[in-house]
């Protein structure tokens, strides 16, 4: 998280920058009351990452949904990671460079015990198909490079 936290969002790569307006864009269109994956289907159309969008929306829908306590983004336009995006980047970059229980453990400080489970299923599955269009999220910023720990 503190890789992220109120750090110019330049400071992410390509891939980090369109996790953080996928995540930022699907939280508007759902305070909003749009349908949020219609709001950001162009985009993940766009960089031939639509297969991903369906778990994207089930993640961010159980982190909507399930948390403790609301997880608040920053403005779609905003230059800067408010905190609770870099906790997700944070989650998104450790569930990619398969630290698992990293990932889990700061789940269960954020959500629901019964929602762990399926909040890291539906991350990964998004992962996967993110992947497979060509994302690296195990580095979502220039300087920070892949680490087993």
């Amino acid at each position: 998280m503190y890789a992220y936290v109120d750090r110019p969002v330049e400071s992410l790569s390509n891939n980090g920058r369109f996790l953080l307006w996928a995540m930022r864009g699907w939280t508007h269109a759902a305070t909003v009351g749009r349908c949020p994956p219609q709001a950001i289907r162009y985009g993940f159309a766009g960089v031939g990452a639509l297969g991903a969008l369906p778990d994207f929306h089930v993640a961010m829908a159980l982190l909507a949904s399930d948390a403790v306590d609301t997880i608040e983004l920053a403005p779609l336009a905003c230059g800067r990671i408010a905190e609770g995006e870099a906790i997700l980047l944070g989650l998104w970059h450790d569930l990619a460079s398969g630290q698992e229980a990293c990932a889990r453990a700061t789940l269960a400080m954020l959500a629901s015990a019964d929602s762990v489970t399926p909040i890291t299923r539906a991350m990964e599955a998004a992962i996967v198909r993110l992947t497979l269009a060509g994302f690296n999220l195990s580095s979502l910023s220039p300087q920070m490079k892949h680490q087993d720990n």
